[in-house]
């Protein structure tokens, strides 16, 4: 993904709210699960990771691991993820 196609990610995922929130029991499969879902269903997400720095850094990219999906911005809790959907 070239620095355009990340400013423009970005610049859209501003106003979204997180759908995904992990908590004490970290990255369990069924939150995994649900990180999937809503990749698929609106390509870009927001995650809130409630863990401490070093801890939110390999949870992130686990995520991105697992799901596939790219990171596009990490600022505090909050990341941001995209996965292109290939059924739209």
């Amino acid at each position: 993904m070239n620095p355009i196609e990340k400013k423009k990610l970005k610049a859209q995922a501003h106003p979204l709210n997180p759908v995904v929130m992990i908590g004490q029991s970290g990255l369990t499969p069924a939150v995994l699960k649900e990180i999937n879902l809503a990749l698929d269903a609106h390509e870009l997400i927001k995650v809130k990771i409630r863990a401490e720095r070093d801890d939110r850094k390999v949870i992130s990219e686990q995520i991105c691991a697992e799901a596939h999906a790219e990171l596009v911005q990490s600022i505090g809790q909050i990341i941001v993820i995209y996965r292109k959907n290939p059924k739209k």
